[in-house]
């Protein structure tokens, strides 16, 4: 059935029916409803579609915050069974302190006002509760060591941040790894990443590549294979968990950014 067709039985445009094909424009159930019956499909299958599309404009928790938020990594993090991560810069955000995630914020977004970057702190730490509901998401994540090294918000901000990744090494559903400066040039070098994986088997994998105007989702199956690789990589060659806790409890005590000889410009 061509576009046209379909258009020409709902009574609209054939550039609504794209734009609901493509997903540049969400379709409410009626619309749904009306499609599947021009398309034949009817019964349990047909019930279950239309919820489907009746629950996809529910709006979520993060909604009120839409205007400090791109993309929609946030959605698909809520409805994920399990990342697994990769940082080269920054602890991710499920990971971060209240204090860390304001000096990072405001210093990666130097246009931001004070009340857009306390929007956005809101949603970082609400985002956290991923990690301790009843069933909680599987988080997995590979710090490259500058993350760890690098003093975010001063000694004492950052002290608080190491210790705050020393507790969620402890969760049951926390797994962290350092990747050290001393294992050289490794797989994870071409940029950060997370991978996304679902709790019904239907849905795909989704690869986010964040940068600064919002970030990249990557589901064909060869970008997945590529990303999935690059992870085992890098946990591979990463310090273990155990090595890895110990690594953050010791910088925690003895920054690395203290020890090292201070050249021009540093702290």
């Amino acid at each position: 059935m061509t576009i046209d067709v379909v258009a020409d039985r709902l009574g609209c445009s054939p550039s609504k029916v794209s734009r609901i094909e493509t997903g540049h424009t969400s379709a409410t159930p009626r619309d749904v409803k009306d499609m599947l019956d021009i398309y034949g499909i009817s019964g349990i299958e047909s019930e279950e579609l239309v919820q489907i599309s009746r629950e996809a404009r529910q709006k979520g928790w993060w909604h009120p915050f839409s205007t400090v938020l791109t993309g929609a990594y946030v959605g698909l993090e809520a409805a994920a069974k399990s990342i697994r991560a990769y940082e080269q810069q920054v602890v991710p955000g499920l990971l971060q302190t209240d204090k860390y995630a304001i000096a990072m914020i405001r210093a990666a977004r130097l246009g931001d006002s004070d009340r857009e970057i306390e929007q956005r702190v809101r949603v970082r730490m609400a985002r956290q509760a991923l990690l301790i509901q009843d069933d909680p998401i599987e988080l997995w994540v590979v710090l490259d060591e500058a993350v760890v090294s690098r003093p975010v918000g001063g000694d004492e901000v950052m002290r608080d941040q190491l210790l705050r990744l020393v507790e969620a090494t402890r969760m049951p559903n926390v797994t962290l790894q350092i990747l050290p400066f001393a294992a050289g040039a490794h797989a994870g070098m071409d940029g950060t990443f997370a991978i996304l994986d679902f709790p019904d088997a239907e849905d795909p994998d989704v690869v986010f590549s964040e940068n600064a105007t919002g970030g990249l989702f990557l589901e064909k199956s060869d970008d997945l294979r590529k990303y999935n690789s690059i992870f085992d990589t890098i946990r591979a060659t990463a310090l273990s968990p155990e090595e890895s806790r110990n690594m953050i409890a010791m910088l925690a005590e003895e920054p690395l950014w203290k020890l090292r000889p201070k050249v021009s410009g540093s702290i």
